[in-house]
C-alpha cells in the first residue's frame, strides 16, 4: 500500500517518447522536423509564372463578353467572412489594370464589417479607359451569429436581382422586397452570374460550426437558383511559410494542398472550384507571380459565370 514502489508510467506520446530515448538537442531537431513545411516535387496544379502568360490572361478579361446578349457584364458576387479580403479583391484587380496599387473599396481587418452597403463595382481595361465587360458585387461580411453580418434571405435576393447598388444593409433584418419585385422575375443583365466565398486561408481552421451552416445554406441557395459557386482562398502566403519565402510555391505546398481539400471536403465544394491567392495589401508596386495568381482567379470567375448563362439558355429554349 504505502511503502510499495510506484509502477513507471508509460509514455503517453511521441515527445516523451523521444524525450526518455535521446538527448534534448536530439528531440528538439526532430520535432522541429516535424513542424517544418512540406513541399512537393512538382505542382500538383500547372501554372505558367512568366510574363506571357500574365498578358495572355490579361488580353482575355479585356476581350470577354458575355455570350448572352442583353448581359452587358458579367455580375460576380463576393461574400465572405468579416475581414477574409472580399473587397482586397477587387482593390488588387483594379490595381493590375490602372497599372499601380490603388484602393478604391474601403477594407481592412476590423471584427465588424467596413462594407456595410451592396456595392457594384467597374474594373476598368486601364486607367481612364473603358469599362470591361464584368462587375465585382461587394457586400457586408458574413457573421456566425444570427444577428451579425449579411442575412442569407439578403444574399437570395442578390442573387435574383432585387438587390440596387448601394443598398444599405440591416444586420437584424432581410431586405422587404415590395409586391411587385416578389411577383416578377429580374431580367438575367441585374441577376448574379457567379458567387464567389472568400476566405481567409489562416482562418480556415477555427471556422465556427454557425459560419459553416450559414455558407451550406447559401450553397444550396445557389444550386437552386443555377449560380456557380467557387472559393477564393486568400492570405496564402500568411498561412504557409513556404509560400510566403516564394508565391509560386502555392501548388506546391503541402499545406495548402491540405487546406484546398478541407474546403472541399467540410463544405461541399469540388477542389476545381478552389483558387488561392494573394491579394495586395501593404505592397507599393505590382509583382507579376501576384497578378498571375489573381487574374488566374478573375478569369475562372467568368468562366463560372459562363456556366450560368449556358444553363439560362437552355431553360428559355
Amino acid at each position: 500500500m504505502g511503502g510499495g514502489s510506484s509502477k513507471p508510467t508509460e509514455p503517453s506520446n511521441l515527445n516523451e517518447i523521444l524525450r526518455r530515448a535521446m538527448p534534448v538537442q536530439q528531440v528538439v531537431r526532430v520535432v522541429e522536423q516535424e513542424r517544418k513545411p512540406k513541399i512537393l516535387d512538382k505542382p500538383w496544379r500547372d501554372v505558367m509564372w512568366d510574363g506571357s502568360a500574365r498578358t495572355k490572361i490579361l488580353k482575355f478579361l479585356k476581350e470577354y463578353k458575355p455570350p448572352v446578349d442583353s448581359v452587358p457584364r458579367a455580375r460576380i458576387l463576393l461574400i465572405g467572412l468579416v475581414g477574409a479580403g472580399k473587397s482586397s479583391f477587387f482593390n488588387s484587380i483594379n490595381s493590375i489594370f490602372r497599372g499601380n496599387i490603388t484602393s478604391q473599396a474601403e477594407a481592412g481587418d476590423m471584427g465588424t464589417s467596413l462594407t456595410l452597403k451592396y456595392r457594384t463595382y467597374k474594373v476598368k481595361a486601364s486607367r481612364g479607359g473603358p469599362p470591361l465587360a464584368f462587375l465585382l458585387c461587394d457586400t457586408m461580411g458574413l457573421e456566425a451569429a444570427a444577428d451579425g453580418g449579411v442575412k442569407t434571405e439578403d444574399i437570395v435576393s442578390i442573387l435574383k436581382g432585387y438587390v440596387p447598388d448601394r443598398y444599405q444593409f440591416n444586420p437584424v433584418q432581410e431586405m422587404v422586397t415590395d409586391d411587385c419585385q416578389t411577383c416578377s422575375e429580374m431580367p438575367l443583365q441585374d441577376r448574379i452570374h457567379c458567387v464567389v466565398y472568400v476566405i481567409d486561408a489562416t482562418k480556415l481552421a477555427i471556422m465556427p460550426q454557425g459560419m459553416k451552416n450559414k455558407v451550406d445554406e447559401i450553397r444550396k441557395k445557389t444550386k437552386y437558383h443555377e449560380v456557380p459557386l467557387m472559393v477564393l482562398l486568400t492570405k496564402v502566403d500568411k498561412a504557409c511559410p513556404l509560400v510566403e519565402k516564394d508565391l509560386k510555391n502555392v501548388y506546391r505546398s503541402c499545406y495548402i494542398k491540405e487546406l484546398i481539400d478541407k474546403v472541399h471536403q467540410s463544405l461541399g465544394i469540388p477542389v476545381l472550384n478552389v483558387l488561392p491567392v494573394k491579394n495586395y495589401s501593404h505592397e507599393l508596386d505590382l509583382n507579376d507571380t501576384c497578378d498571375i495568381l489573381l487574374l488566374t482567379a478573375m478569369q475562372k470567375m467568368l468562366n463560372f459565370a459562363d456556366n450560368c448563362f449556358d444553363n439560362w439558355e437552355e431553360d428559355t429554349d
